[in-house]
């Protein structure tokens, strides 16, 4: 039995950034047992890769792990295989087991950046569910009525709108609920578009005859446009895998709001003194956001690379080596090597490459900082994720070499730290 200050002290830490915490006098209780509770969280890998988005929830898990108790990383090879249609007005294409499998083995490897291996448990729901025989599958679907299905708000809401509801649909937050009859979970965490779900984990478990989970939520994290929730597929995430390079210069380009808000869901730092050290400009904002940069890049990786992105920054933008305002472009399925008229055309530095040749031969080209004369010159992405190439003083590209399927522009602002 933990004794109240200690018990204040957990719920503290807890609850800092969610959303829900439902309800909290029952994670007061099990604090107050003084067992290690069993934290669930699970993630459909319907993408190869995490981003920081999914490392809001993995960052609250660690807090719990810090705090003695045990985490369960469920991966959902199974329920990848339904689809779970949150946010969507329309059934979502189910994932073959193939590209389940492929997309688990990346997040098995990648959530030990913020996880602690001692202290986790990496499960797949398929353990439990192909084992499940169609009468026990049944009995799972008698604990729950489509009324209270229809009361699921995409649900609801494509049932008024006469869209079509695949009955499978409606097995995903059962099947998600009896994980944690499987698990045992005390608690379970999600995102605010996962409530209805984690909820109905409660009523299963209590059909089971288990003491409910408690439900905690957590925002879901806009991405580095500010606007949108962080997606891969909508060009504004920061992913857990990405260049060093890039994560570091990304999260310099959010705005100084959005600063705040990476903050308060990634790191454990005390927001009210830093608020007040940039209030009474003691703490300049681009300075604050270099530390926020600096700490994601270490979490990813480590020190001497988070200090090195530092340096390379203030040596490329606060040292007058390159301008406030320059565009950054994706450069999307890179070849293995990029000859350097061809990098000038495509970042849209030159309209060809006749053009391009032109500016070499005339020595107006600079890669890194240094003149390049040579026509044979040529930038491998492997070695080198991430270079700065330019015209004279003014025509200036950030180029990243990248995995996603299109290219992209956009303009990086580091004129007042974002």
């Amino acid at each position: 039995m933990r004794d109240r200050a200690a018990v204040e002290e957990q719920l503290a830490r807890i609850r800092r950034g969610t959303v829900d915490v439902l309800p909290l006098e029952e994670l007061t209780a099990k604090l107050r047992d003084g067992r290690p509770l069993r934290v669930k969280f699970g993630a459909d890998p319907s993408a190869p890769d995490l981003h920081l988005g999914h490392a809001v929830a993995l960052t609250k898990l660690r807090q719990f792990q810090d705090l003695g108790h045990r985490v369960i990383f469920l991966i959902g090879d199974f329920t990848g295989m339904i689809g779970d249609p949150t946010g969507k007005s329309e059934t979502r294409k189910p994932l073959t087991r193939e590209e389940v499998s492929a997309n688990a083995e990346t997040y098995r490897q990648q959530v030990f950046k913020i996880l602690d291996p001692e202290r986790t448990e990496v499960r797949f729901n398929s353990e439990w569910m192909d084992r499940m025989t169609a009468a026990e599958m049944v009995r799972l679907c008698a604990h729950y009525t489509v009324a209270r299905m229809l009361e699921r708000d995409d649900f609801a809401k494509r049932y008024a709108e006469e869209r079509a509801i695949g009955i499978h649909e409606f097995l995903y937050p059962l099947v998600q609920g009896y994980d944690s009859v499987a698990l045992r979970a005390d608690v379970e965490v999600g995102g605010t578009d996962q409530r209805f779900n984690l909820l109905v984990g409660r009523e299963i478990q209590k059909a089971y005859g288990l003491a409910p989970q408690v439900v905690l939520t957590l925002p879901l994290l806009e991405g580095t446009d500010g606007v949108q929730k962080m997606s891969k597929s909508l060009g504004n995430a920061i992913g857990i895998a990405d260049p060093p390079a890039e994560i570091f210069g990304k999260v310099m380009s959010i705005s100084d709001a959005m600063m705040v808000r990476y903050y308060e869901l990634l790191t454990s730092e005390e927001l009210g003194a830093m608020r007040q050290q940039i209030e009474s400009g003691a703490l300049h904002p681009m300075d604050a956001k270099k530390r926020l940069a600096r700490a994601i890049v270490a979490r990813f990786y480590d020190d001497a690379t988070a200090q090195r992105e530092v340096e390379s920054f203030e040596r490329r933008f606060q040292r007058r080596e390159l301008p406030e305002h320059v565009i950054e472009f994706v450069y999307a399925s890179a070849p293995a090597r990029v000859l350097l008229p061809q990098l000038l055309t495509k970042s849209g530095l030159t309209r060809s490459n006749s053009e391009a040749r032109r500016k070499i031969e005339e020595g107006a080209v600079r890669v890194g900082g240094a003149k390049v004369a040579d026509m044979n010159f040529a930038v491998v992405p492997a070695e080198t994720p991430e270079v700065v190439v330019q015209i004279g003083r003014r025509s200036i590209r950030r180029i990243i070499f990248s995995s996603e399927q299109r290219p992209r522009t956009r303009r990086l602002d580091f004129q007042s730290g974002g």
